[in-house]
């Protein structure tokens, strides 16, 4: 069964909860009016059922009765009270979905019903332009049609795998908080052009550009990044100086400490 026979309902429509709502209906993989969303906030629930077409309340039980596939978009930190709250409503044809970040497997499965099927899932901010990176992993009670249905729903807006939960720190610290790490990346590529005399808009056209034509070929052309690297580089020319320049800052390393210090940090948080 595919989603299209499915009804969605998504509990949480702040940034990533909106954000994967809009990319689900905009793929047509569900249709609007099988979409539910409930939040406590009227504004951006009325903002997408004028929007999308979807159905919306403030009443998270409607969204879980409605709904075959229940996703669970809300901050960490309430998502324990939110689970013993539709605890009753979620039957065991239902399948929940859980976003928040730091939160295992088995600390969803303690506020439902045993044998309740689970899916853990890291996306990135990235789905608010359908190119999110997304990271899967299913509890022990989940099917693999379930996890081939978040496969189906996540790569809707981007792309998805599915890893084991011990590796989704690893996976925050990468791709979770990793389009954190490129903004300043393509704002200083921006400064340098306007250094070097490129207007401002300019400049960040040609930075952004370039980092999504770089991403795009590591994506397409399955070669070793450093052998893109190599294909820009010719000798004593002006990439490698670029590139040296790289090297002596520590720019490499940098960006490793980053993956590694946010992973960490995510471990932390799940303690």
């Amino acid at each position: 069964m595919h989603l299209k026979d499915k009804k969605l309902g998504v509990i949480g429509t702040g940034k990533m909860g909106s954000a994967l709502i809009k990319g689900i209906c905009d793929s047509g993989i569900i249709a609007p009016s099988k979409v539910y969303a409930s939040d406590v906030y009227d504004l951006g629930l009325e903002r997408m059922r004028t929007e999308l077409g979807i159905n919306v309340s403030n009443d998270n039980d409607l969204t879980v009765v409605n709904s075959d596939i229940i996703l669970l978009a809300v901050k960490p930190q309430i998502l324990k009270s939110v689970l013993r709250s539709i605890k009753d409503k979620v039957t065991a044809e239902k399948l929940v979905i859980s976003i928040a970040a730091g939160v295992p497997l088995q600390e969803i499965a303690k506020e439902l019903n045993p044998g309740t099927r689970i899916i853990r899932v890291m996306p990135n901010i990235a789905a608010t332009v359908s190119e999110a990176a997304s990271a899967i992993c299913p509890g022990p009670t989940a099917s693999m049609e379930d996890a081939e249905l978040a496969l189906e729903m996540f790569g809707a807006v981007g792309s998805a795998i599915i890893v084991q939960e011990k590796l989704m720190d690893a996976v925050t610290g990468l791709s979770g908080s990793g389009p954190a790490y490129i903004f300043p990346v393509i704002e200083a590529m921006a400064d340098g052009g306007v250094y070097e005399g490129l207007d401002r808009d300019s400049a960040l056209v040609l930075a952004a550009q370039t980092v999504l034509g770089a991403a795009k070929m590591a994506l397409e052309f399955h070669t070793h990044p450093g052998e893109l690297k190599d294909m820009v580089t010719s000798p004593a020319g002006t990439t490698i100086r670029g590139i040296k320049e790289l090297e002596e800052r520590g720019v490499r390393a940098a960006f490793m400490n980053a993956v590694i210090a946010s992973a960490k940090r995510s471990r932390e948080l799940g303690e």
